[in-house]
């Protein structure tokens, strides 16, 4: 095993070519934990492909699940704050999301993205789960409705962070956490780089979001979660700092946001 356990803190292991990845889950998960990633946030994108997502982490110990329809899912369907906070009462679901909003891929009147993102800060109150948050060209109306709707209560995380200085420290006042991405390994991604320079070690995670995004020296391949320690490592540089010190503390960060899912810690 390598030194440093990790967490993926955000991957979507429903949706990988698994064919392109050695032919099973169970190759990809022996793959990350050769490179020192111990366990594993697989994150809801929509309703109907939930029960694969939760099968996934009633299956693997080391394989937490979230509940939650994506910004950019166009459903006849919408969650409620009911049917997402009894979907979240199992012990292997940790968190509710993703949710947020995404002014980037969808246009036109997006009041049904506001409203949806309402819906699921009201479900994680209720069951007591922290958040995941999506947001893409959307931070003012993002942090707007987590305060105006008491999500500091449960807090959570911004995933895929690509914000500036002052979106992040809005996001940390409401008891979120900054959650980095393959995207800070960019070359083109200076200005992203000098924000993870400055968040607190406290308030810091790591992720893959795979399949998409993979980072440097992987780009343009297939992502999974072994290449998270790519993003931890690059981390660790551009705060020049150890990679164990790294790992460690995001590692106590996840299980500190995601109290329920210290109970199946190994």
């Amino acid at each position: 095993m390598t030194s440093g356990l990790l967490v993926d803190s955000h991957c979507h292991l429903p949706l990988l070519d698994l064919q392109d990845l050695g032919g099973s889950l169970d190759a990809v998960l022996s793959r990350a934990g050769a490179q020192g990633v111990g366990h594993f946030l697989c994150v809801s994108v929509d309703l109907p492909s939930f029960p694969d997502v939760l099968r996934l982490a009633q299956t693997y110990d080391r394989v937490f699940a979230s509940v939650g329809v994506h910004p950019n899912t166009r459903s006849e369907d919408e969650p409620t704050v009911e049917g997402l906070a009894a979907l979240a009462l199992d012990p292997a679901v940790i968190a509710i999301g993703e949710t947020g909003l995404d002014y980037y891929r969808s246009s036109g009147d997006l009041n049904w993205q506001r409203e949806r993102l309402r819906v699921h800060i009201a479900a994680a109150r209720k069951v007591r789960k922290p958040l995941i948050i999506h947001m893409r060209e959307a931070a003012e109306d993002v942090l707007g409705i987590l305060a105006e709707e008491g999500a500091e209560e449960v807090g959570g995380v911004m995933h895929c962070f690509t914000g500036d200085h002052d979106s992040a420290h809005r996001a940390m006042e409401l008891n979120f956490y900054i959650s980095f991405s393959g995207i800070v390994t960019f070359h083109n991604a200076s200005a992203l780089q000098a924000v993870a320079q400055e968040i607190p070690l406290e308030r810091l995670l790591v992720e893959t979001d795979s399949p998409y995004l993979a980072p440097v020296p992987h780009r343009g391949r297939q992502n999974q979660p072994a290449y998270v320690r790519e993003v931890a490592e690059h981390l660790a540089e551009l705060r020049d700092m150890r990679f164990d010190e790294l790992a460690e503390a995001t590692t106590q960060n996840f299980f500190r946001l995601f109290r329920s899912a210290r109970d199946r810690r190994d």
